[in-house]
């Protein structure tokens, strides 16, 4: 007896330029419910290499991308599914090929802030109990970076308004 198995298969792939607008359109209902910030079509081109793209039968489906912060540290930024593959594993694969990235690129640590903490904590993510996560001469050096999500990583009260309710959680390799 054989069984066929109804499973979509999720495939994973660098993400391409013309990718951008299908993740501004991932990003956007999350976006509005507060989940996710939405960002202006050139951060995603400029970050573009930085993406997965998960797609079902040819439809994306879901992204993410992995931001290298310093030789040891990346983040997991904006992580989205699409609401109809929503709980359906789809970020889980995600965050896997991601942790994958972070590992080959030499990276033993990855973060994240967010509002899904029991979705991370099942991806053996933690929430970070030391706000001090970085040695005193390294946060010298990320302090110098414009980039907002080491501010949001540093905890810096410029971005506060950004970070409300969310959680700063953590990883090791």
């Amino acid at each position: 007896m054989t069984f066929e198995s109804t499973a979509p298969v999720v495939v994973l792939r660098p993400a391409r330029t013309s990718d951008v607008h299908a993740i501004k359109d991932l990003v956007a209902p999350l976006a509005e419910r507060r989940i996710l910030i939405s960002k202006e079509s050139v951060t995603y081109f400029e970050a573009i290499q930085e993406f997965m793209i998960a797609e079902i039968d040819g439809e994306i489906v879901g992204c993410g991308a992995l931001h290298v912060m310093w030789e040891d540290l990346a983040e997991i930024r904006t992580l989205a599914t699409s609401d109809a593959w929503r709980g359906k594993g789809v970020g889980r694969v995600l965050v896997e090929k991601l942790l994958e990235n972070a590992r080959t690129l030499g990276v033993s640590r990855v973060f994240c802030l967010t509002f899904e903490v029991d979705f991370f904590v099942r991806n053996g993510f933690s929430v970070m109990a030391d706000q001090s996560a970085v040695d005193p001469a390294v946060y010298s050096e990320l302090l110098r970076s414009a980039d907002e999500g080491i501010a949001e990583f540093l905890d810096l009260a410029r971005v506060k308004p950004n970070t409300l309710g969310n959680t700063r959680m953590i990883r090791q390799l």
